[in-house]
């Protein structure tokens, strides 16, 4: 199981959710490029293509060919490119947790936008709002947008994270090289196994906007979660793992009664 986080995250997304995981599977987890402490990526890999292509050749490299892939928002989105490129006879499962294949709207949407542009203007964006989010209130305006409730260590993770002058620059770099309303229409050819799980409070990415793009895909479960909002799976680990779990031991079970 390959776990892929979303835009501005790490690996720390998930650190609740692989113990759960890690009782069915072999969990690996690793942080995009340009994100936490990858260091700073060339700004040519930074689009959807290139993320997924330096995942995979990190999978290749590590001789690793994940059965589950599992991605949380714009995650969910490399997520679904890696499918996609994927061999008809050999794709993974995948698992969508409030998926940014959409442009991102919202708070979120409005402070990044703009400033993801600064970019190719200023090489000192990264550093300048590196600067603000250490101060804590532009960390605190970004996750209360989202619709989630952390607990003070989820807060203090971000502020940490988003304090950290390439981690942000790789973020900006991110957000102003990909071009979602031109990829999403290649989801109609994902064929494959797909559980959507949207958090019903989530600010960032309304469920409303998702479903109609899940009633396209020919074998995609959706699911709502309750109370929850962009960070469900931060907010209820094991609930959200459970479900998981769950829905990738039917898939498995119903390929074992179909094959013959």
């Amino acid at each position: 199981m390959l776990l892929l986080h979303g835009t501005g995250a790490s690996g720390h997304t998930w650190r609740h959710l692989i113990p759960e995981w890690a009782r069915r599977f072999t969990v690996v987890s690793v942080d995009l490029p340009g994100h936490a402490f990858t260091g700073l990526a060339d700004s040519a890999v930074m689009n959807l293509p290139g993320m997924a292509q330096a995942v995979q050749d990190l999978m290749r490299t590590l001789g690793m060919n994940p059965s589950v892939l599992v991605g949380h928002s714009a995650g969910a989105a490399v997520a679904a490119e890696m499918v996609l490129r994927s061999a008809s006879t050999d794709k993974p499962l995948l698992v969508a947790l409030n998926p940014a294949w959409l442009p991102m709207q919202g708070l979120a949407g409005w402070l990044f936008a703009p400033a993801a542009k600064l970019v190719t203007l200023n090489p000192l964006s990264g550093w300048l709002m590196a600067k603000q989010a250490a101060r804590g209130h532009l960390v605190q305006r970004v996750l209360e947008g989202t619709g989630s409730r952390l607990s003070a260590e989820g807060i203090r993770l971000y502020q940490r994270l988003l304090s950290q002058p390439v981690h942000v620059r790789g973020v900006l770099t991110m957000m102003e090289r990909w071009d979602l309303a031109a990829w999403s229409p290649q989801l109609s050819h994902l064929n494959s196994p797909v559980l959507i799980l949207c958090g019903e409070l989530d600010r960032t990415i309304v469920p409303s906007s998702t479903l109609p793009l899940s009633q396209q895909l020919p074998k995609a479960q959706y699911q709502l979660l309750p109370g929850l909002g962009h960070l469900a799976h931060e907010e209820a680990p094991s609930a959200t793992a459970q479900r998981v779990s769950d829905w990738v031991r039917q898939e498995r079970e119903e390929t074992d009664h179909s094959a013959p």
